[in-house]
Formats: C-alpha cells, structure tokens, sequence
C-alpha cells in the first residue's frame, strides 16, 4: 500500500496550491498548469523581490485578478516588506490598492501595515508573511486576534511534527513552502546583503541587487562572481555557477584551509515526498518559492504539485517526475521538516 493510500481522506482536506509569478507571463503559466492562487508583488520596495523587470503594474494586478477569477484561481498580493520610517506612503497606497483592486488576500509582514489594513479595510483578507518569522503559537495568535490575519506563512525550520502541534493551537490557516529556495533559517532577519549594497533585503525588499553584481572570466573560463567589492565565490571553467548571494557563497574563515559555504549551501527545498504528512498536519496551503524564475519554470514545478495533490486526494501514489534540473546547484533536501537534525 502507497503512503497515500494509507491515510483516509478525512485525514486531510484538499490543500491550496500557491504559486509564484514575477511577472503577468507567468502568472498566466501559473494559472494555466493548476494553480489555485498565485502571489505577485508591485514593482517598488513593498515587496521582498522588488528586482528591474519583475512584478506587476497596478493595471498588471488588475488584469491578471481578471484572468485568475476567469478560471477559478486566487491571486495574492505581496506587501512583505517593513516600511523604513518616513516612507510608510508607499505600504499605505499598496494596502489602498489591494483592497481597491479586490485582490483576494494581501500577504503582509509588518504590524504596521497589519493594522492599517485592518483597521481601514476590515473586509480585506491578510496573510501573515515568512518574512514576519512567526513560529510560535503565541506569536501566531497575536497577530489573529490584534490584525485578524486569516492565514500564516511558516518558517522554514519548522518539522512537520511541530507543525502538526500549532496547527492545534492556533485558529488559522497555514501555508507551508514546499519547493524552491530555502534561505536562511531566521526568516525576515536577514541583514547581510545591506551591509555591502547598502540595499535590505527587508525593508528595500532586494538581496544582492544586479546593479552590484560582476562576473569576471579568465582566460581559463574561471569565473569569479562578485556583490559589489566583495568576492562571493569561484568556479572552475565549465562549473555551474549561482547568482551571487553572501548567505551562499564559499569563504575562507579563520584557520580554515579550504574556502567553503559558511552560511547555506546552494541547495533548493523539495518536499514532495512528504505532502501527505503535511497534509494530514494541517497544512491547508502548499506554497511554491519562484517569482524571479522563469515562466519554464514555474510551468513544470506547477504542473508537478498539480498533479501529485490532485492523485493523493484521489487515493493515489503520487508519481514524481525529476525536478533536479529545476534546483539550485541541481541539489535539493527536505531541510529541516523531518528532524531537526539538518544544517
């Protein structure tokens, strides 16, 4: 008998599949291959890839809302960043517009805008943001009963056992990351790419902006990749090499001989094997980490978690084709979801 088959349909109810869109194209690709809801952000800093050339015009939200309704699909506005002081007009006018707009939830992290949108537009459905890093029952609640956030994002360093215990302890939904980028541990907190572009990933919301990114070449084809002054990383000639980001690139510390990966590994999470334990957790969205990808991309990671939920609701064993071309330096792990015992 299949995992799947083990477990009896009222264990779990069918789970939402949120997906990412960088821009309209793949908003419609999204759509397209079974998404139940896509997230976007506007083109300026209240979103956490606020990058030249992604995300959506106000008239972009507007038409795509259109296509998204048009064929039973959600779409979810970003408004993830925390508004540095003096600036908080431009979070205001993205809340105004979502709700203007009639987006079906706006994704917030800052309790700023948590309460401005609450206490302006009750009627506006919130999701609470990885990038709040809320972990704890405590926390999660809070934002319940002060904003009335109707859904939380967890961290990503969460097993699905303690999963499963907030999911009896809190009164809302929750989403859950299941494939894509997995960052650092200490969701929201990341300050490392400000200090040398002077650009915070959580409040200008762009880690390693391009403007600060070089790539030099030798005659050998080494490659070196640099964030502004700083070397990030090495590559032998032919060696895959990642965009750089200071939280994944190798270093030499201290006595350490061999430059290696101080902070994260270039490596994707994948938890497809572990969706019906998710599932039965209490998880009632499964959210898929993308927006800077391609439109190849979101197409096939869609289309595979399309399927896979659609044949475990239906009593299958769901069959995975490969998704390690689609990862980050072709490797992938289930992180810290099983056991904590992961770096």
């Amino acid at each position: 008998m299949s995992e799947a088959q083990g477990f009896h349909q009222q264990d779990y109810q069918r789970p939402e599949l949120v997906c990412p869109a960088g821009t309209p194209a793949a908003l419609r690709a999204a759509v397209d291959a079974g998404a139940d809801a896509v997230y976007c952000g506007l083109q300026n800093e209240t979103n956490a890839r606020n990058f030249p050339g992604l995300n959506f015009t106000v008239p972009e939200v507007e038409q795509s809302i259109a296509y998204a309704h048009a064929r039973n699909a959600k779409l979810l506005l970003a408004v993830n960043t925390f508004p540095p002081a003096g600036k908080f007009a431009m979070w205001r006018d993205a809340i105004d517009g979502a709700a203007k707009l009639g987006v079906d939830a706006a994704i917030v992290a800052d309790m700023g805008v948590a309460d401005y949108a609450a206490r302006n537009y009750p009627e506006l459905r919130l999701h609470l943001s990885v990038q709040a890093g809320a972990s704890s029952p405590e926390a999660i609640r809070f934002y319940c009963e002060q904003f009335g956030v109707k859904r939380v994002v967890l961290p990503r360093m969460l097993t699905v056992a303690e999963i499963a215990e907030l999911h009896r302890q809190i009164p809302c939904e929750i989403e859950a990351f299941i494939f894509g980028n997995i960052g650092m541990m200490a969701e929201g907190r990341c300050s490392l790419s400000s200090y040398v572009t002077g650009a915070s990933t959580n409040m200008d919301g762009v880690c390693s902006p391009a403007a600060d990114v070089h790539y030099e070449e030798d005659a050998a084809r080494n490659l070196t990749t640099r964030l502004g002054e700083y070397v990030i990383d090495c590559f032998s000639g032919g060696e895959s090499a990642g965009y750089p980001t200071i939280c994944k690139g190798r270093y030499l510390c201290g006595v350490q001989s061999d430059p290696y990966y101080a902070f994260e590994e270039p490596v994707s999470l994948n938890l497809s094997a572990l969706l019906p334990d998710l599932m039965r957790a209490g998880v009632t969205a499964l959210k898929i980490e993308g927006r800077q990808r391609s439109r190849a991309y979101v197409k096939s990671v869609v289309g595979a978690f399309r399927k896979a939920v659609d044949d475990i609701m239906a009593g299958r064993e769901a069959a995975f084709a490969s998704l390690l071309a689609l990862t980050e330096g072709r490797r992938e792990t289930e992180g810290a979801f099983p056991s904590k015992r992961w770096r």
